[in-house]
């Protein structure tokens, strides 16, 4: 488990989002989604840390208990938003930090050790981290910096679970052709293994795509690099614009295009 203050980084993270969500006008678009306008993004944020913070109060740890839920009504205009962000994000904060990190709690991830309050903890980190940044660029603002550490564990998150971890519904096929991913200023670095994914989900949809998992490092090296700071990979990987420069990518050709094509088609 990361010794990193994920609480205290979700508490920062979340204060800088509202400051640059504030900034912007309501109806000016996100950059890095589309789709939303600033509203939408402030909405975005609160609704999903009330989604986890009654996950944690109320001690959910079953699909049902999830699909139960009744979910909040947004609000009519910015002052309501504001006022439900400002209502939600504290109480996040507060009952993840009185729970035990230990406890059991509900997890989208197929991975059963991450079903416990204390990857709430870190999971809202980087969803706070990431959305922040969205509301710097809807703000019209440059990205401000991002701690190294949380950064890494940034990329960490997106290499081995939200990539790497598959669904239950499908398999896993590994072929032959490895990636690593090194950040530079946090020496540390990662191992993929390239494949498919490919099943049918739950909703009866059709899937076989590119995908990697993590693996641990044999000595063999690998097909690929991709390099950059953490924070660049870690935006990058999450199809932000980065802060210094893109990842440079080196090696066999065909790996990389996996890689991309993975990465391209994002983390949900």
């Amino acid at each position: 488990m990361s010794t990193l203050d994920f609480l205290g980084h979700l508490q920062t993270e979340s204060a800088m989002f509202l400051d640059a969500a504030q900034a912007a006008d309501p109806a000016a678009r996100v950059p890095s989604c589309p789709d939303w306008d600033a509203d939408d993004l402030l909405w975005h944020l609160g609704e999903v840390q009330w989604f986890w913070a009654t996950i944690v109060a109320d001690d959910l740890r079953t699909g049902q208990q999830i699909e139960d839920l009744v979910e909040p009504e947004r609000p009519a205009d910015r002052a309501g938003l504001l006022a439900f962000y400002r209502e939600q994000s504290p109480r996040l904060h507060s009952v993840a930090a009185e729970a035990d990190p230990a406890e059991p709690r509900w997890m989208w991830v197929s991975d059963e050790a991450l079903h416990d309050v204390a990857y709430v903890r870190r999971r809202q980190a980087h969803e706070a981290l990431v959305h922040r940044v969205d509301a710097e660029l809807t703000a019209g603002r440059p990205i401000s910096p991002i701690d190294v550490g949380l950064a890494a564990d940034g990329v960490d998150e997106a290499v081995v679970v939200m990539f790497g971890n598959h669904p239950s519904w499908g398999t896993f096929t590994p072929g032959d052709q490895r990636v690593r991913v090194r950040a530079t200023d946090a020496e540390r670095s990662w191992l993929v293994r390239l494949g498919r994914f490919a099943g049918t989900s739950s909703q009866g949809e059709a899937v076989d795509v590119p995908s990697w998992q993590a693996v641990d490092d044999d000595g063999r090296g690998a097909d690929a690099t991709v390099t950059g700071s953490a924070a660049d990979l870690d935006l990058w990987l999450w199809g932000r614009p980065v802060i210094g420069s893109e990842p440079v990518l080196t090696g066999d050709q065909q790996a990389l295009a996996t890689f991309r094509a993975v990465r391209d088609d994002g983390v949900g």
